[in-house]
């Protein structure tokens, strides 16, 4: 990768880079994927990505309206299953991808960003399947009007994932595994259930500031689904984002749209598509669309910067880091892009 050197990484950081482009790839790694057992981190360790993998939800939704399944203005009064009284019938598919559904969260992020709270009282253990998130959202009322503003909802992404197993007769996470990792070939990612993980698995670490951690197994959902909790290596989200631009998971049209900047996000050039946030220059040229999840030991950033065909991967087993390792690396390609 030409006129390109490593970031500068701040000594504490935990976890694995990789920026890939036509020419090449440079990765690093730092720290440990097991503390107790010093087992170090590299370019094949799984990472857990928390909300990184709505974009997968998104695809999914997107495969089978290709397949004539399913439409983007399907309201969820079309689906007899989802027993939630207090929800407007009126929300679309279109409306829950993008976050403008208006329904209640079962983690408001607006509210509060201490997601490890939420099972202090909530056996994690039990939260093995999409339905199992239910009892947390359903006696809610509507927060919004469909389609009203953008506010940033998880629980849209649980009903998104619903949708897939509705349609399909399959569960979601087997569907986005067959459908989504196979194609792309992305052969070490998956949904791993924290108490039977593979091997080359980062166990994830909350730090305490007295020099004290421990891992994150009671501070999030036993396995991921729809709204996040997917497993990848640096090496598999690259070949995810190659996959999906070069339509071996969508069709040229339907990559279009997820694409699409459909709400905006702030005043700053932020918009989000279809489970992927984009950002624009002054011009309103996109600078680079990207996914992003924290959890309780999570980190991760990952984007696809078009002007100059690089793709970014940060994963991390701490609750930071990664944000500031790519702004690291923005301000590198930074000056080839601007």
């Amino acid at each position: 990768m030409p006129h390109f050197t490593h970031p500068s990484i701040d000594e504490t950081f935990s976890g694995v880079y990789l920026l890939t482009n036509r020419n090449g790839s440079i990765h690093q790694s730092y720290g440990y994927a097991n503390r107790s057992e010093q087992i170090q981190h590299d370019v094949m360790t799984r990472f857990g990505i928390a909300s990184g993998c709505k974009l997968f939800t998104a695809i999914a939704i997107c495969q089978l309206v290709e397949q004539g399944k399913l439409s983007f203005s399907t309201s969820l009064d079309s689906f007899q299953t989802f027993a939630l009284t207090h929800l407007s019938p009126n929300v679309t598919v279109h409306q829950l991808l993008t976050h403008t559904s208006g329904i209640p969260d079962y983690f408001d992020e607006s509210v509060s960003d201490d997601f490890e709270a939420l099972w202090r009282d909530i056996p994690m253990y039990r939260l093995q399947q999409l339905r199992d998130f239910f009892f947390m959202f359903q006696q809610k009322s509507m927060k919004d009007e469909p389609g009203s503003r953008f506010s940033y909802n998880n629980a849209g992404y649980i009903l998104l994932g619903l949708i897939v197993e509705d349609v399909t007769g399959q569960s979601f996470t087997d569907y986005v595994e067959q459908s989504i990792f196979h194609p792309a070939g992305m052969i070490d990612s998956g949904y791993f259930s924290l108490d039977a993980l593979p091997s080359r698995t980062a166990l994830g670490y909350i730090d305490h500031s007295d020099g004290t951690w421990r891992t994150n197994q009671y501070a999030i959902p036993i396995k991921g689904g729809a709204d996040g909790g997917a497993y990848v290596t640096a090496q598999d989200m690259t070949k995810f984002w190659k996959s999906l631009f070069s339509h071996q998971l969508l069709d040229t049209a339907s990559t279009s749209l997820l694409l699409t900047p459909h709400v905006t996000v702030n005043d700053r050039g932020g918009s989000y598509g279809y489970g992927l946030w984009i950002q624009h220059h002054a011009s309103g040229d996109v600078y680079k669309y990207h996914v992003m999840g924290y959890d309780p030991g999570v980190s991760f950033h990952s984007g696809y910067y078009p002007e100059i065909d690089t793709i970014s991967v940060i994963c991390s087993n701490q609750s930071d880091g990664a944000f500031d390792v790519m702004k690291q690396i923005e301000m590198q390609i930074g000056e080839r892009i601007e």
